[in-house]
């Protein structure tokens, strides 16, 4: 039996336990492409045995750039691996500057693109960099298409010279280098072993609803560049289950419906925009449609785990689900039972309402310097808790310094950041990470995250706020899109608020108001402003005098990976939006 010590293990593993006829499945042309375990390995080796043939040598860096998932990343995944090289995944959506950065960097010589777009990004600065050359996994006229190491590594007498490459990979070898989406400054780049990934993957999997070698489907669709998706197909890998590659975030709900998934990974702001949709539909309803739509969303509300609300709640949530969560259900292809939600923290709101309706999401908490997951809950066992994130998983530690700063040791711990000692050392304190997030345990053992440390601010009262907090309980109201809280070193706590132009513009319909309805004209709309105005004051009654917020003012942008507001993975940029608002921060504060 394969034993799990370096990344390529999986599916070798895979092969031996499961041999799937479908390990992956990738659409093309509109028709879903399935590729088994063994064809996956030995598309692999042909790329490991080309590599070489390239003159490709242990610790060389090759990028890869991919604007969805799909098949082709996991090839080239081993087969870059199995060479003793390491695979340097890119973010797609960064701009060209920054990917000439990260390939300068980490000093890639070859890279694989996924398409025209990304390509293009690439060419843009390929000649200030040390590339020898590029590939695509879509067919681009003067570009060489991957498939030419097929053919270039298809003599099979080479095989015995990988087989050595495999056998001198260390697992307390690099792996690979991911470039976080830093919300400052350039990106740094964190190195993860073999060891550190294979560990966390290992000790991960026993959080997932997954029974090895069952007929799970997963449906894939976060960037597999960020480690958190990473992981999750390494362990279903090891699980056995066939992986279905998303065509798009945009496509979700139609492949959803074509491969009826029983489990798949999640951000909030997905769930949060999944949510609005569906509440968007219910105000289009009328008469007793309406009222069930809406008291069903009310019952979810109040949801509580393990039968605790008791049978008479348990009776009018099995009349809830028939009528109204199982369009919810069907609308994600009927058979999802579980989400996995990690990167950001989820409202408990949602958490609530979508476990109510049959799909229970799974917080988690990790970082990319934690290769990532630190902890997760689970339903069986009573490792579920809402507002947690769970339990921490077996083999890491978790010490709560004396300022609330969540420390963690273990073997998912990086091996720091490349090229950056100085910056490696301002995180660790012997064998403990520094997070840089606040928590706690409570007495049960759960694992709650309280805030940021470098978030939390004191305004010029010396009182202390913590903005993610009452983000996440404002970003709760229909109305609010997105909201940051400012107010470091201020007289008060203020917020700039990109509101849900989509919802408003349903709102005001539905209302018959003579207004506007472009982004610009809802964003300085009185009556959209008193309106907001009276869910800030809504959710104000949560927090204490201090942290309430008392001013805001809306944006007329919708806040995106492209405008700068957010990361890849949907964080705020708190000083760029800063920056590109400062005439509202201006008016807030100066006027």
């Amino acid at each position: 039996m394969t034993e799990i010590t370096r990344l390529f293990d999986f599916p070798y593993y895979q092969l031996e336990v499961h041999n799937l006829d479908a390990a992956l499945a990738t659409k093309y042309d509109g028709k879903w492409i399935k590729t088994s375990t063994k064809d996956y390995l030995d598309k692999a080796n042909a790329v490991s045995r080309a590599l070489l043939k390239l003159g490709i040598q242990k610790n060389d860096k090759i990028a890869v750039i991919s604007t969805t998932n799909r098949t082709e990343w996991n090839i080239m995944d081993v087969g870059i691996l199995q060479t003793g090289a390491q695979n340097i995944p890119i973010y797609p959506t960064i701009c060209a500057e920054d990917y000439e950065y990260v390939l300068n960097h980490s000093e890639s010589t070859y890279c694989f693109v996924s398409d025209i777009e990304v390509l293009e990004k690439v060419r843009k600065v390929q000649a200030n960099t040390k590339l020898k050359d590029v590939y695509s996994f879509d067919h681009i006229e003067g570009c060489k298409h991957y498939s030419e190491l097929f053919e270039l590594g298809k003599d099979e007498s080479t095989q015995p010279d990988v087989e050595a490459r495999k056998d001198n990979v260390d697992p307390h070898d690099l792996a690979t280098i991911i470039y976080t989406s830093g919300t400052t400054g350039k990106p740094k780049g964190v190195m993860l072993t073999h060891h550190n990934i294979t560990s966390n993957a290992l000790d991960a999997s026993e959080r997932l609803p997954i029974t090895s070698g069952s007929q799970t489907r997963v449906l894939s669709f976060l960037p597999i560049c960020h480690i958190f998706e990473r992981v999750l197909i390494y362990i279903y890998q090891y699980a056995g289950t066939t992986i279905y590659f998303a065509e798009g975030i945009d496509k979700i709900g139609d492949n959803a419906k074509e491969i009826k998934p029983n489990l798949m990974s999640v951000v909030p702001r997905l769930l949060e925009k999944v949510f609005d949709k569906i509440m968007l539909k219910g105000e289009d309803l009328s008469g007793i449609k309406k009222g069930l739509f809406f008291w069903a969303v009310k019952l979810g509300e109040q949801w509580e785990p393990y039968g605790k609300n008791g049978a008479w709640y348990e009776f009018k949530l099995k009349i809830a689900s028939k009528l109204i969560f199982s369009k919810w259900r069907a609308a994600l292809g009927g058979e999802l039972s579980t989400m996995v939600s990690g990167s950001a923290p989820l409202q408990p709101r949602l958490s609530r309402i979508f476990s109510a309706a049959g799909m229970k999401v799974m917080q988690g908490y990790g970082l990319t310097e934690t290769s990532p997951v630190v902890s997760v809950e689970m339903y069986a066992n009573n490792l579920f808790k809402i507002g947690t994130v769970g339990k921490v998983i077996k083999n890491v530690e978790v010490k709560i310094a004396e300022d609330g700063e969540i420390l963690i040791k273990g073997p998912n711990v990086m091996k720091g950041y490349y090229k950056d000692p100085d910056k490696t050392a301002s995180v660790m304190t012997g064998d403990y990470f520094h997070t840089g997030d606040k928590g706690e345990i409570d007495q049960d053992g759960f694992l709650k995250i309280t805030g940021r440390k470098k978030e939390m601010f004191k305004t010029s009262g010396g009182k202390y706020v913590i903005p993610p907090l009452l983000e996440n309980d404002m970003k709760q109201s229909l109305f609010i899109e997105q909201i940051m809280v400012v107010g470091e070193s201020e007289k008060m706590p203020a917020a700039i608020i990109q509101p849900n132009f989509d919802f408003i513009r349903d709102w005001i319909d539905h209302k018959d108001h003579k207004i506007g309805t472009s982004d610009e004209e809802i964003a300085t709309s009185d009556i959209v402003i008193k309106r907001i105005q009276k869910e800030i004051n809504k959710y104000n009654k949560n927090f204490g005098k201090w942290e309430q917020i008392k001013r805001f003012e809306l944006t007329p942008d919708v806040w995106s990976i492209d405008g700068g507001h957010l990361t890849p993975t949907m964080k705020m940029k708190r000083d760029v939006i800063k920056g590109i608002y400062q005439d509202l921060y201006d008016k807030i504060y100066r006027q």
